[in-house]
């Protein structure tokens, strides 16, 4: 993964990832079984802000934030955004509105 250790993040939270289904384009595709940790950071190395989640060793997202990115609030609990470089959908399910709307201001105020 390419953020440094001594790197902290703007805001931290724990969701349920999913990936969509490259195939289908339709489906969700757990990430784990549990939660994970999700980070937003500020790379002021790249001047680039990212979305940073690890799965044990796995960096399961390690997505740069782009100006023409959207993070859409699907449902209640749910949100998702496309990542072109990825070339993938991330939707992250979190326990509470709270939580989303957390991450959505976080999205909107520092980028």
């Amino acid at each position: 993964m390419s953020y440094c250790a001594w790197e902290q993040p703007i805001f931290s939270t724990r969701a349920h990832v999913f990936q969509i289904d490259p195939a289908t384009k339709r489906n969700w595709i757990p990430a784990s079984k549990h939660a994970l940790t999700v980070s937003y950071f500020y790379d002021a190395t790249r001047n680039v802000y990212r979305i940073i989640s690890v799965g044990g060793t796995k960096a399961i997202i390690n997505s740069t934030i782009t100006p023409n990115m959207t993070f859409t609030k699907t449902s209640q609990k749910f949100g998702q955004w496309a990542d072109s470089r990825a070339n993938t959908v991330y939707g992250l399910g979190f326990a509470s509105e709270q939580h989303l709307s957390q991450v959505v201001w976080q999205l909107l105020v520092e980028t």
